[in-house]
């Protein structure tokens, strides 16, 4: 497990298309997020023990936020053949077994993953109504326990552009497992 941080984000810079399958068996694309108040894109997936950690923390950061009218998909491009527990279909368990309320979609081939600047999962990119990068840091403050958690820097972020107020401009970068990439 090599631990990697995330770059600063290029904040305003537009989100890159995409059109990758889910686990619901559906292409999604990024032209069906179109108009939302907030788009919230992370790069997760199965094996990554930083992941594991949050987890249970994103799926109720996903509920309350969706609620509220932001959007919420989760992106894997880990190369399966290194880490077979990344599969498609293992992803599907995933989903199934967590009850995933978000899209949970393959990036086989990496596109996606490049596109976005994608390094690492947990990888966070939060857009506003224009599709422009407004946040790109970590979930919160404490990965490892939740029971430490002072600051929800990611819902902070999406409730703000929510409320049509401005994402605070310091942004910590989040860490995690580097994106396995195809040899």
């Amino acid at each position: 497990m090599a631990l990697t941080y995330t770059p600063p984000g290029e904040l305003s810079s537009r989100c890159p298309d995409f059109k990758l399958l889910g686990v619901d068996q559906k292409w999604h694309t990024l032209k069906e997020y179109e108009g939302s108040k907030a788009l919230v894109i992370m790069f997760i997936c199965n094996h990554c023990p930083y992941v594991k950690a949050i987890e249970d923390r994103l799926i109720v950061l996903t509920k309350e936020i969706s609620a509220l009218g932001a959007k919420v998909i989760a992106i894997s491009s880990n190369d399966e053949k290194t880490y077979p527990e990344d599969s498609f279909e293992n992803m599907k368990k995933r989903a199934s077994e967590k009850h995933y309320p978000f899209p949970y979609l393959y990036d086989p081939m990496q596109t996606a993953a490049k596109a976005f600047g994608a390094v690492c999962t947990p990888d966070f990119f939060v857009y506003d109504q224009d599709l422009q990068l407004s946040y790109r840091g970590r979930l919160d403050d404490s990965w490892k326990d939740p029971k430490q958690v002072t600051r929800h820097e990611l819902r902070h972020a999406v409730i703000q552009l929510l409320q049509n107020q401005d994402v605070p401009l310091v942004q910590y970068p989040s860490m995690g497992c580097s994106i396995k990439w195809l040899s």
